[in-house]
């Protein structure tokens, strides 16, 4: 059987007996969904990529944790976010603020597919208003909305209470509505 035909968890069985083209396959499958969950998170694509690179590392180290509670992406998931939130408050400690000129493409959620150019222009442009937002309402919201994380979540990841994550997401739902309203898109 090729390695493109084994599911995960024969992949994972392989993974804990060391074998390195299954960790390879399972890098290969996932490592786009993570790298793009890093970068919106440390807001470089450099960074982004070793934070990626040192989850899979630390992934595949701690495979035997893995209890399969969850689906595999979803804990891998969650060792990137955290890693990211890890290295991006490291980075805020050290004074290193990198610009990220790298302008990702958001999903329209209502259904609707309108003009598709005029869509990515306004997810564009919300996604680099969200850049201009606090550190804390950028991370909350990216967490929220585009990753779809819950409530409770966020609160874990963020290391907040409940009550503070619902309020940091409102508190910054708005103050991205307002920044909006202040830089109308223009045709």
């Amino acid at each position: 059987m090729s390695q493109q035909k084994l599911n995960t968890d024969q992949l994972l069985a392989r993974c804990k007996e060391g074998e390195q083209s299954a960790q390879m396959e399972l890098y290969n499958r996932y490592y786009k969904a993570m790298y793009n969950t890093s970068v919106r998170i440390v807001n470089d694509p450099f960074e982004a990529e070793d934070v990626m690179q040192e989850s899979f590392l630390n992934a595949f180290t701690k495979l035997d944790t893995y209890r399969g509670e969850v689906a595999f992406g979803a804990w891998l998931k969650r060792i990137v976010i955290n890693n990211s939130i890890h290295h991006y408050r490291k980075q805020q400690r050290n004074s290193v603020v990198p610009l990220d000129d790298v302008l990702h493409r958001v999903e329209d959620s209502n259904g609707i597919e309108p003009d598709h150019e005029f869509t990515n222009i306004k997810a564009q442009k919300v996604l680099q208003t969200m850049k201009m937002l606090k550190d804390n309402y950028r991370i909350a919201l990216t967490l929220h909305l585009i990753e779809g994380y819950d409530y409770e979540e966020i609160s874990t990841i963020m290391n907040v209470s409940y009550a503070n994550c619902r309020t940091t997401v409102s508190r910054a739902k708005e103050s991205l509505r307002q920044k909006l309203k202040a830089e109308p898109y223009e045709a």
